[in-house]
């Protein structure tokens, strides 16, 4: 009888640990997206900006030199070059802080 009693405690113990473990992972899963969804809700806006200002600059910097494509052409290139630096630099750049968000949450 005390065997069966010391199962019970046993099996409601682990069944707790298990629900809290849940528990646990769902809150840190909940934090990280909600982070991540209002972080990227403000990149959205920002890079709706950003199209509208750079076929403004384009527009502008077509006008300027005669024919409107040459604009748009100097802004391409300027992404192009951009792009190119920023593609060896992101990795370290964005790897770092996402991981070290999924982990501090996880810690918690």
């Amino acid at each position: 009888m005390a065997i069966e009693a010391l199962f019970e405690k046993v099996e409601a113990f682990g069944r707790t640990t298990y629900e809290l473990s849940k528990l646990k992972t769902l809150e840190t899963t909940t934090v990280v997206v909600t982070t991540l969804i209002a972080k990227m809700s403000v990149v959205l806006v920002l890079s709706l900006f950003v199209l509208v200002f750079n076929i403004g600059v384009a527009l502008l910097l077509g006008e300027v030199l005669g024919k409107l494509y040459y604009g748009f052409f100097i802004v391409a290139g300027f992404y192009l070059l951009l792009g190119t630096v920023l593609h060896f630099l992101l990795h370290r750049w964005l790897k770092r802080p996402i991981s070290e968000l999924i982990i501090m949450q996880a810690l918690k």
